[in-house]
């Protein structure tokens, strides 16, 4: 089931928003090509909100330790991470951007 967590206006162009949906952290990205992402929000390298970090291209990397996370995929780029982040469905309807944690999208 997908939740509405903000308006697609709310993440800019190669920005990270942090959600919470049905209690899992869930870091809402726009890549530089202006499409939208939902992956899980914590690294797992570390307890660390990956939101806070940085997007570059189809990336997000974790700002403490520098692993970048495929936005597609949620696969680890670089290390140390080395486990992917789960990646999840995400819509926009009329405007307002809706992800589905039930919908886990494969690390293939």
């Amino acid at each position: 089931m997908s939740t509405k967590v903000c308006a697609e206006s709310d993440v800019s162009v190669s920005e990270a928003l942090r959600v919470v949906v049905d209690g899992v952290p869930v870091a809402v990205v726009r890549d530089s090509a202006g499409t939208l992402h939902a992956l899980g929000d914590t690294c797992t390298h570390g307890d660390i909100s990956l939101s806070e970090g940085f997007v570059e291209d189809d990336t997000l990397e974790c700002w403490a330790h520098g692993s970048k996370f495929e936005l597609t995929t949620g696969k680890p780029l670089t290390l140390p991470a080395y486990e992917p982040v789960p990646v999840f469905e995400v819509t926009v309807v009329d405007g307002d951007v809706y992800v589905d944690t039930s919908s886990r999208v494969s690390a293939s």
